[in-house]
């Protein structure tokens, strides 16, 4: 077993629980350990820290899957996939759900996802092999994932950029046989059209299934906005839980589209609002209109309820003045638009905007809309998305419900 030897006082960050050693953490490799291949990890004295996959074309340079000496062989495959299982099982509904998240499961840069196609009861597993050590043991994955779950098909979206930086190809596909890609699930008691193919991430953001259900107190006669809405998950949901309206805006024709059939789909479709546009310029455009008395509204308020759950604008941390900037604008431009007393439930996926960062943020959008806040509720990610500690990456969802006044 080669070995990777830290800088003195590198561990630190290890010992508290972190999966992750840089690249300028490293003293030094002994062996020659091959891309992809497993190595021991240990500080400067030669205490072992654990073990993990080496790849010297990312910036990470090893991703640890274990504390211990064991090795990731189709035994530890199987049990870890086992264990993520079993911790759904006790948390969450899980029809359609994430099966396994990563290093917070102990499989580095692994995601599944669990999709039950409502209308033809069939199973199937979305997956991801981000990480160079997970692409070598892909095989034994997909044996696991069939001897545990026996899906009706297995697609990969392994379409992700960030494979890039591990020097992987982007590719996507069916692991066996083909099927029907176009599906519907069903979501707190709602049905949604979902495209493994084609759609974001593994076809459908499940992080956000907890958040949209805790909705449902400020929705009755409500006239609601969801801004960046994808495919409708929130509009929908308000809909269902008795709002008047829901107008739901996009960039995307085909999340357009989509938002459409989902409204029909559950019985809405004369409530819903669907609008292809650039959300900045729609907020922009509505709170010009409404200055000018161009919407009727005296001293109501346009919206009584505004989701915004944009897509992450902090890629990184070199990008977060700028994305800071944008969350900003969009939240002012909501404030403005909320009656007094309204509910703003303002969503970041930005691991980099981290919860001090995202709060500070909406108190700036609000001195500037002259508006007050008050935090009815902080939310996270779904349980199926679980926290590790030590590793503030996998806290990546900031959700936090506001009211306006």
């Amino acid at each position: 077993m080669s070995e990777v030897r830290l800088k003195k006082g590198e561990e630190d960050r290890i010992l508290r629980g972190h999966p992750w050693v840089y690249d300028n953490e490293i003293l030094k490799v002994e062996g020659n350990p091959s891309p992809g291949a497993e190595v021991d990890v240990v500080s400067f004295s030669g205490r072992f820290l654990g073990r993990g996959f080496i790849n010297p074309a990312s910036k990470i340079r090893v991703r640890l899957f274990t504390r211990g000496k064991e090795s990731l062989d189709r035994a530890l495959i199987r049990r870890r996939l086992r264990e993520a299982w079993e911790y759904r099982t006790r948390v969450t509904e899980t029809g359609t759900c994430r099966v396994a998240f990563a290093e917070a499961d102990g499989l580095p840069g692994l995601i599944v996802d669990r999709f039950t196609d409502a209308e033809r009861e069939r199973m199937y597993l979305v997956v991801q092999t981000l990480t160079l050590g997970m692409e070598l043991h892909r095989q034994e994955i997909l044996e696991a994932l069939t001897g545990l779950f026996h899906p009706d098909g297995i697609y990969e979206r392994n379409d992700v950029p960030v494979r890039s930086r591990e020097g992987l190809e982007l590719r996507k596909g069916f692991a066996g046989e083909p099927f029907e890609t176009g599906i519907v699930i069903r979501e707190n008691g709602l049905l949604f059209h979902v495209d493994l193919s084609g759609g974001q991430k593994t076809g459908y953001y499940l992080d956000q299934r907890e958040n949209r259900a805790a909705i449902a107190p400020f929705c009755r006669d409500a006239r609601v906005l969801d801004a960046f809405s994808h495919t409708g998950g929130f509009a929908i949901h308000a809909l269902a839980y008795g709002a008047a309206h829901a107008t739901a805006v996009d960039i995307s024709s085909d999340a357009i589209e989509t938002v459409k059939r989902n409204a029909e789909l559950n019985g809405f479709a004369e409530k819903l609002t669907a609008v292809e546009a650039n959300v900045f310029d729609y907020l922009h455009e509505l709170g010009s209109r409404e200055q000018d008395g161009g919407i009727p509204r005296g001293s109501a308020g346009v919206f009584d309820l505004i989701v915004l759950d944009p897509p992450a604008f902090a890629k990184s941390r070199s990008t977060l003045e700028a994305a800071y900037r944008g969350y900003k604008e969009i939240n002012l431009r909501a404030m403005k638009l909320l009656a007094p007393g309204g509910i703003l439930v303002s969503c970041s996926c930005s691991q980099a905007m981290d919860l001090s960062r995202f709060r500070e943020m909406v108190l700036d959008a609000a001195v500037d809309a002259g508006r007050t806040v008050r935090e009815v509720e902080l939310r996270r990610q779904a349980k199926d998305h679980p926290i590790l500690y030590g590793y503030e990456e996998s806290f990546y969802l900031k959700c936090l419900v506001l009211e306006i006044r």
